[in-house]
């Protein structure tokens, strides 16, 4: 019995020892309000911050036998740079939209049920792009246009309307197209038209052209001896360049004016020049300093025989001198 009681004292005893002191549990007590400010306080913090500049992240599963390569995974600052340079690429050119046409629609094997001009064609700007589509006319174009090109197409006829009102256009460029016919007037009523090019087609008149004229190109047609008018370039004070090659003219196409400074007429049927057809037979001392570049030969012509039709120019015409 006293054994008993001797080991229920020292069970009190050891129960007493190991439990916990009341001033410390008190003290944690104590501090708890005020570490509770602290926390809701930090909790404010990080409520503001939350999400801020941070990635939604959504989580889902995946298949098991599906392989997971991180390297395809972009950081989020990684796809915003990307956006970035996306929206900082230079912007592309983009087509005029449809309707740049004053009016009426294009027919013709490469038109789709009179498809709009510039939906067939590429518009930038003023200028006007229609190359190798198998156009069979010359398509209508905006009051705005400045530069017109159609080569490589099949346009047979150039008729008066098809440049009706275009007082801003400045080049037509028809190569290559097997156009034997232009109305005399299709040209004519154009007020800046400066350059005009009509390589290989198979013309035999050239038409009546205004006097703004700086390029005129008609190589490899059919001209002959009666297909330049009379003075056709006699008026064009500005003129610069005149092509006509290949073309089996017999005679050189004067006067030319003193602003020309380039005259290709190789490969015709040129037998003869005169004493007036560069220089200035009543004034021995004229030079035409402008014209530098005279091409003559491919013709039946020997140039040593009438050095007087060509002393007042600064170079010698090409040509057979034998």
């Amino acid at each position: 019995m006293v054994t008993l009681r001797l080991m229920w004292g020292l069970l009190v005893l050891c129960v007493v020892a190991a439990s916990p002191r009341r001033y410390a549990r008190q003290a944690e007590l104590d501090n708890y309000d005020n570490n509770n400010v602290d926390l809701d306080k930090n909790m404010d913090v990080y409520d503001y911050y939350d999400g801020i500049d941070e990635p939604q992240i959504e989580i889902g599963t995946l298949s098991p036998d599906e392989d997971i390569d991180p390297s395809h995974h972009a950081s989020l600052e990684e796809e915003e740079e990307e956006e970035r340079e996306d929206k900082e690429l230079p912007i592309k050119p983009q087509l005029v939209p449809s309707g740049f046409g004053e009016s009426g629609t294009l027919m013709g094997p490469s038109a789709q049920g009179g498809m709009a001009t510039c939906m067939l064609c590429t518009c930038l700007v003023g200028s006007v792009y229609c190359d190798d589509l198998k156009l069979d006319r010359v398509p209508p174009l905006s009051k705005e246009t400045t530069h017109f090109y159609a080569r490589y197409n099949k346009i047979a006829k150039i008729s008066k309307s098809d440049f009706i009102n275009l007082n801003k256009l400045k080049r037509i460029d028809l190569t290559s197209n097997g156009i034997s016919r232009i109305d005399d007037d299709a040209f004519f009523g154009l007020p800046a038209l400066e350059e005009l090019i009509l390589r290989e087609n198979s013309i035999r008149q050239l038409p009546a052209l205004a006097p703004s004229m700086t390029l005129i190109d008609a190589s490899h047609n059919q001209l002959g001896s009666t297909g330049i008018q009379r003075e056709a370039f006699k008026d064009m004070s500005g003129l610069l360049y005149l092509y006509l090659t290949d073309n089996n003219i017999d005679h050189i196409p004067v006067p030319l004016p003193d602003s020309l400074r380039s005259l290709h007429i190789q490969n015709n049927n040129i037998q003869m020049m005169h004493e007036d057809t560069f220089c200035n037979p009543h004034d021995l001392n004229y030079i035409r300093n402008a014209l530098e570049d005279v091409r003559l030969d491919g013709n039946p012509i020997n140039l040593s025989r009438t050095p007087q039709a060509y002393i007042c120019l600064p170079r010698i015409p090409v040509g057979a001198l034998i």
